[in-house]
């Protein structure tokens, strides 16, 4: 297959005009009458899945966040983002980004992140006109459980990271009807109150917009790590471009762990603050 053919089934699935207005998505680097046979989906495109793509002889890496978002003039082989796309230009393999427009398919982000908790989706947190998909998804469990039971449950579903899995709210309150945002998710609180769910998973949550959204009577929070929510994608990135190409394109998921902390630490002090 084509490069072209490959962009063509991503654009498909992630139209590019779908992005916000300030997303960079889209081929970064290669050559659309070059040849693939193999390609290598990831979260981040780091020095880490370049490697990886590399290794394992990938022409295409597929990532979710760009490499490019703010506007450059150049990329020398001596800036860290440069020296990327000359590695992969080096090695035959070229970079395409699907961002907000994967935010915002269906399926999408945030579907996969709902599969992989074992939510059914019955809709979008945030619709958009006309054609009523929007961001985020509301998902319901098969039985509630307690949020202590449910932030486990969030815990084994997606990959380990230093920051793990964290909630706010009564432990023991029940769950049942969830809402989900791969990536950060903190812009949708109000939206989230108005869902009337019992819980809202998302990444990268702040100190006050937690505490007053809890203290408001917001619904339970579940923060997670960026990467870990957004990892899911990749798995049904790769699926659709395998049910595409039937077999004639080998298409890899990589499992190179980009989320950016590498130490935790829990206090060892006796005693604390009630």
């Amino acid at each position: 297959m084509k490069l072209a053919d490959v962009i063509a089934v991503l654009e498909s699935a992630y139209p590019p005009k779908t992005a916000e207005k300030w997303d960079a998505v889209g081929l970064v680097c290669g050559d659309p009458r070059d040849e693939v046979t193999r390609v290598l989906v990831c979260v981040d495109p780091t020095s880490s899945t370049v490697d990886d793509a590399v290794e394992r002889g990938a022409q295409l890496v597929l990532a979710h966040h760009p490499l490019l978002l703010k506007g450059v003039n150049g990329v020398p082989a001596d800036d860290p983002k440069g020296a990327l796309v000359h590695r992969l230009i080096r090695n035959g393999a070229a970079l395409y980004c699907a961002h907000t427009n994967a935010d915002s398919a269906l399926p999408g982000v945030s579907d996969a992140l709902a599969k992989a908790i074992g939510l059914t989706v019955t809709g979008p947190l945030e619709p958009a006109e006309p054609d009523g998909t929007g961001l985020g998804r509301i998902g319901q469990l098969a039985e509630p459980e307690p949020l202590r039971a449910f932030a486990q449950r969030v815990a084994d579903a997606l990959p380990a990271t230093v920051q793990g899995v964290r909630a706010a709210g009564d432990p023991e309150g029940l769950v049942r009807r969830v809402a989900v945002c791969g990536g950060a998710g903190d812009s949708f609180l109000d939206a989230v109150k108005r869902a009337g769910v019992d819980a809202y998973v998302t990444a990268d949550l702040r100190h006050h917009p937690a505490s007053e959204h809890i203290e408001s009577g917001g619904p339970a929070l579940v923060d997670v790590a960026h990467w870990a929510s957004e990892w899911p994608w990749c798995e049904q990135a790769a699926e659709i471009l395998r049910a595409a190409f039937g077999g004639r394109v080998d298409v890899l998921v990589s499992t190179r762990r980009t989320d950016p902390w590498t130490v935790g630490a829990t206090s060892t002090a006796v005693g604390g603050l009630a």
